[in-house]
């Protein structure tokens, strides 16, 4: 077993990851930036370590300094929880080469499905269902480039291979624009991403993005947990997510689910992960596979009383799976807002001093925060600072919940989402369910 963990991260779910070590009796290692020696979980953690100065470029994302301090206080494994290295296929590699556990998938699994044209043709021979594309990437032929749109229809997306987070695409309406956006975006993800490979698909003009969750072992075992919606958007980033998916019929949950858990044993996928979906009149199209833990896991562990984190440790341990996909059992609804200390209107950071700070309670409510009263948000770092969850029987209750806690939750001497949060639980179209990536940016006018 695992008995000592170097948390590789900040904030919220540096605090969740060490929760579910204390439950496994396993000793923790923070590592922190100048600027965060008060985070909750550097204070409850059994040792810590400074790796930098404030810029996430000399702490956070100091691959060296991290692996230091992994060496320095005998550790035996590394969890980089999400955001900053968790995804970096450098990092995993150089972590495991120095002797110590990656709680994450291999190297070269992170490295396949962090390339879109990679992970959609190792989904292909999984059978789970993609978008229809290009099948791979784009050459210099002009008219192979055309037929393809074609055969596709208009319109079209191109896609950078090495994108994320909404860059590296340009959406087509006709070929007499085609080749230009193709040469475009090829320069652009050189220049971003050091890649400049595109593929295009068909674009979606009202999906919703619905993802399935799943763990995966080293000894062959695979499970999915259910599928989350996750389409309350802006600026492709999610604001509000639920599980189960609204409208979702149990069929479809199991087809598409097992195909997922299928995929994760046809490439020897170890640890949680997320299979992430357009999901438009009835049909699941794969986009890209998140070879880590997710923001929004809360909601799935809710729903079936599984925790995700202590699932990676475990399986990092080399642990079999504790579960058995037929005895996953999805229970109620359960529903989640990001709280991101910013201006509710123009969407601006607000860091600054917590001068009170109240969480609601009662049944069902769930608060994953690292902010207390008389802590200082820094400026430095993105501005999420907690997420509150609700559970309830049924979707209605799990909103209605959510809209009280919304009430009584109380964080003073900064600015938060908290005013929108309760725009979205009252809107009509979000409690019907089923809305689309785009309605949210709609309704604020963006």
């Amino acid at each position: 077993m695992i008995d000592k963990i170097v948390i590789a991260n900040r904030g919220e779910i540096a605090l969740r990851i060490l929760r579910a070590c204390k439950e496994l009796g396993i000793k923790t290692v923070a590592v922190h930036s100048e600027a965060d020696r008060d985070l909750k979980h550097v204070l409850l953690a059994d040792e810590s370590v400074c790796i930098g100065p404030a810029p996430s470029s000399d702490s956070y994302l100091n691959i060296p300094a991290i692996i230091s301090a992994a060496e320095v206080t005998d550790t035996v494994a590394i969890h980089p929880g999400y955001g900053f290295l968790s995804e970096n296929a450098d990092f995993a590699e150089r972590v495991e080469n120095s002797g110590f556990i990656f709680i994450g998938p291999k190297a070269d699994t992170i490295r396949t499905m962090g390339d879109k044209v990679a992970a959609i043709e190792a989904m292909r021979k999984a059978n789970v269902p993609t978008v229809p594309g290009s099948n791979g990437p784009l050459d210099n032929n002009a008219k192979r480039t055309k037929d393809v749109a074609n055969e596709i229809g208009y319109p079209v997306i191109i896609k950078a291979a090495g994108g994320g987070g909404g860059r590296g695409m340009r959406v087509v309406h006709t070929e007499a624009t085609l080749l230009n956006a193709v040469a475009m975006t090829k320069a652009e993800a050189e220049a971003a991403f050091g890649n400049g490979t595109v593929y295009m698909e068909k674009f979606l003009g009202n999906p919703r993005h619905v993802e399935f969750q799943v763990l995966s072992d080293t000894h062959g075992n695979a499970i999915h947990l259910g599928e989350r919606d996750c389409s309350m958007q802006r600026r492709h980033q999610k604001v509000v997510e639920e599980a189960p998916a609204p409208g979702i019929t149990e069929q479809q949950r199991k087809d598409v689910g097992e195909r997922c858990a299928k995929a994760c044993r046809q490439i020897g996928y170890r640890g949680a992960g997320t299979f992430e979906f357009l999901y438009e009149d009835g049909e699941f199209y794969f986009i890209e596979m998140n070879t880590r833990v997710q923001v929004e896991h809360p909601v799935t562990e809710l729903i079936t009383g599984i925790d995700i984190v202590k699932q990676q440790i475990l399986i990092a341990a080399g642990e079999p799976l504790s579960y058995k996909q037929d005895e996953i059992k999805l229970q109620g609804h359960a529903v989640e807002c990001r709280i991101n200390a910013e201006d509710p209107e123009k969407f601006l950071p607000s860091p600054g001093t917590i001068s009170q700070l109240h969480t609601p309670g009662g049944p069902g409510v769930r608060v994953d925060t690292h902010i207390y009263n008389g802590y200082r948000v820094p400026p430095y770092y993105d501005s999420m600072i907690g997420k509150l969850v609700t559970h309830g029987e049924t979707r209605d209750s799990a909103i209605a919940r959510m809209r009280i806690a919304l009430q009584e939750m109380v964080i003073s001497g900064i600015k938060t989402n908290i005013p929108l949060h309760l725009d979205i639980m009252r809107d009509a179209a979000f409690r019907e369910g089923g809305a689309n990536i785009h309605y949210l940016e709609k309704k604020l006018g963006l």
